[in-house]
């Protein structure tokens, strides 16, 4: 079963923070475009780092705690997997935030945000 502790973290991750988006509406999988601009940057920039590091021997995984799944280059399946998961929980705990405070930036039109629902949500 240790074989399973990277995945099991990120599921924990996730699971404790998807019910941010029914709960509070954070409204981050819907926008799924957006979604995607934010993640793919972190994940292409930090698969290159990880391939660098384990090429220059600097980074390795143990294998007793990885799925055993490996991209070309040795990066396992569950690290691709971290640059998915903490980003998105990162984004739905930060759009939270942001709906119980009533915080609006500049993507959203002003007063858009009444009570923490933002206007699409009524």
């Amino acid at each position: 079963m240790s074989h399973l502790a990277y995945v099991g973290v990120l599921a924990f991750i996730l699971v404790g923070t998807a019910w941010l988006e029914v709960f509070l509406r954070t409204r981050v999988y819907t926008r799924w475009r957006r979604l995607v601009c934010t993640v793919a940057p972190v994940v292409v920039i930090f698969s290159v780092w990880d391939l660098y590091a384990i090429a220059s021997g600097h980074w390795t995984f143990d294998d007793a705690r990885t799925t055993g799944i490996v991209f070309p280059g040795g990066l396992p399946l569950d690290e691709v997997l971290f640059f998915l998961v903490v980003p998105i929980a990162s984004i739905l705990t930060l759009e939270a935030v942001r709906s119980v405070k009533r915080w609006e930036i500049g993507d959203e039109p002003a007063g858009s945000v009444v009570d923490g629902v933002r206007g699409g949500d009524l």
